[in-house]
Formats: C-alpha cells, sequence, structure tokens
C-alpha cells in the first residue's frame, strides 16, 4: 500500500459522490500514479463503509474481468471484484433511469445464490457448486465513473469495478445436472440480437469466477455469506444503452430477464 488513510478516504468519497451525482470524472491514477492493488481495494472498502453508514445493505459481490483473453490484454491473472448493495438491484421487466446514470453498458451474466457460506484459501469449482442454492441469469448495467469510460486496473478496482445496477430473473435452477459451460445466452436490444455466447466465456466455467472471489475474500479475512448473491461476469462483451432501449436476455435451462432505461 502507497498511499496515506486520509489520501485513500479523500479518494473514496471522490470516487462515490460521483457514483451518487452521476457525473465523471478522470481516472483517479492521473493524480496517484503510484497506486497498487492494495490502495484500490482499501478504497472500494472505504466505499462499502460509507454506503453501510448511510444504512445500505451490502446484498452480493460481482467478478469482472473474467475472461482469459481481457485478463492477458490487462496484464493480470486474476479477476477483480466488487461488491453490490441493495439500491443497485432493479425488479424483473422494471425500469433503470438513465438520468441516474453516466454511460451505462449491460451484460448478461449467470448469477449465484449460496445456501452456505463460501470461503477461501483453496475453494474450488466444487466448493461453489455445493455450496450454491440455486442459479439465474441475471443482466448487470455496468456504469463506471471515469469519462469515456476510460481507466486503468487500480482506478476501476477503486471505482467498485463499474458496478451500478443489476436485475435478475425470476425462475431459480439448481446447478444439479446442468454443465454451466455450455448454456447458451442470448442477449436482445430493442428485439435484435445484440450479442451471442456461452458459459465458458467465463474461465471456461462460471463457478471458477465465485472460487476466485471467495479466495480473495479468504485472504482479506472475509467470505461468502449464505443467501449471497453473486454475478459472475459478463458471458459477452458489454453492450451501451441509452434511454428507451430494452434488453430481454435468455438462457438455456434458466429463463430470462429484462429491463428497460428511460
Amino acid at each position: 500500500m502507497t498511499l496515506d488513510h486520509p489520501t485513500l478516504a479523500q479518494l473514496a468519497e471522490h470516487v462515490e459522490n460521483a457514483e451518487l451525482n452521476a457525473h465523471d470524472i478522470s481516472k483517479i491514477t492521473d493524480d496517484h500514479p503510484e497506486m497498487d492493488w492494495d490502495d484500490a481495494y482499501a478504497i472500494q472498502d472505504l466505499i462499502r463503509q460509507r454506503k453501510i453508514a448511510r444504512g445500505a445493505r451490502i446484498v452480493g459481490f460481482k467478478a469482472g474481468l473474467t475472461s482469459y483473453a481481457k485478463m492477458k490484454q490487462m496484464g493480470v491473472d486474476t479477476p477483480v471484484f466488487g461488491f453490490l448493495a441493495d439500491y443497485f438491484s432493479l425488479p424483473d421487466g422494471g425500469e433503470a433511469r438513465c438520468a441516474e446514470l453516466i454511460h451505462p453498458k449491460v451484460e448478461p451474466e449467470i448469477a449465484f445464490v449460496l445456501k452456505h457460506p463460501l470461503s477461501g484459501p483453496g475453494c474450488h469449482i466444487g466448493s461453489v457448486l455445493a455450496a450454491t442454492d440455486f442459479i439465474v441469469p441475471a443482466i448487470e448495467i455496468i456504469d463506471s465513473r471515469y469519462r469515456d469510460f476510460k481507466f486503468d486496473l487500480t482506478s476501476v478496482i477503486a471505482d467498485n469495478c463499474s458496478s451500478s445496477r443489476f436485475v435478475v430473473g425470476g425462475s431459480m435452477t439448481p446447478v444439479a445436472g446442468l454443465d454451466l459451460r455450455t448454456l447458451g445466452v442470448v442477449l436482445e436490444k430493442n428485439g435484435q440480437v445484440a450479442a451471442l455466447g456461452a458459459g465458458a466465456a467465463v474461465l471456461n466455467h462460471p463457478a471458477t469466477a465465485v472460487a476466485m472471489l471467495a479466495n480473495h475474500l479468504g485472504a482479506r479475512g472475509e467470505s461468502l455469506p449464505a443467501g449471497a448473491l453473486i454475478l459472475s461476469g459478463g458471458i459477452t462483451e458489454a453492450v451501451a444503452v441509452s434511454p428507451g432501449d430494452h434488453i430481454s436476455l435468455r438462457i438455456q435451462g434458466l429463463g430470462g430477464v429484462s429491463i428497460r432505461f428511460a
């Protein structure tokens, strides 16, 4: 860690205010190029504490950079992770207000809900599947606070990995008997196919991302609690959206979910 606590606290307030007020900022490493991963996660933790202090509940977690190609491009060997606050959640078929966002994009994801706590180190795919209550289709709405969606790795971690809103489908599917790698995914924008993919796009198996998250938290003395919702990572490239757009997602065997933008 390279930054002192007053600087970390100031940056947490700066980045969170950009989210809460829906205005963009330059990436924080422009002014603090010495920032490292520990600094970035410390800023994210302070943002989480700020939200909890105002009465928000943390309902889950998310993984980002969950394709091997993207990790190679960014020069890392593990995904990045963020948290999900209760007010990020939107109802299936509901509305996302673009006035509350800066430059939103959507990603199709397989979301896990845990029936047992999950902790690392040593967590693996089998651990995740054994601890999973059910999975659901999910649309994550990402919204970087950085101008023009341009950032580096430490800046995006500090910005809670572009977390913003999410919506999950109402069909709860047990994992037993499913090969999550081969589940087909169709994301539609205004009735037209916008992206296609399969579960294997996420680290060859979506549960791998959840295991990496549990191991990441374990190294920090934390764990994934029972009942937590985990967004395992985007299966396709993110798709930009604007007011008036309608997004629907169908995942083979899991059902569908939709959201409209106003």
